[in-house]
């Protein structure tokens, strides 16, 4: 059994509690489906967002998940200049007897261009 890392990252259009909840449980749920998780294999999980988001905490969202043994922490992302604004970013660390390789990370909505090469073949 090893811990690896599935990382994801969304955007939302404005800093709304019901927004931010709707776009985490999007990517959350997207990577459980695509990396065929169970609560019970999540060790933790580090939320991030933009200086600009502050409606509500993200990790809300995996709590309403039915996550209630996961460790959760959300923190602010750093402000680098120019970098993509209204950003909801998500690392999973998760117990697998999977390679690193087979983990799946998901980037949606303008989030896309922080890792291209991920969504070519989507």
């Amino acid at each position: 059994m090893f811990c690896r890392g599935i990382r994801g990252a969304t955007t939302v259009e404005q800093n709304e509690r019901e927004e931010i909840l709707a776009a985490t449980t999007e990517l959350l749920n997207l990577l459980i489906q695509q990396n065929d998780l169970r609560a019970e294999d999540i060790a933790s999980v580090i939320f991030t967002v933009t200086e600009d988001l502050n409606a509500e905490f993200p990790a809300l969202a995996a709590r309403q998940l039915g996550w209630t043994e996961v460790a959760l922490l959300c923190t602010r992302e750093i402000p680098v200049p120019n970098s993509l604004k209204m950003c909801i970013r998500i690392l999973l660390h998760v117990n697998t007897t999977r390679s690193a390789a087979e983990m799946q990370h998901a980037y949606l909505r303008e989030a896309v261009i922080l890792r291209p090469t991920l969504n070519e073949n989507r």
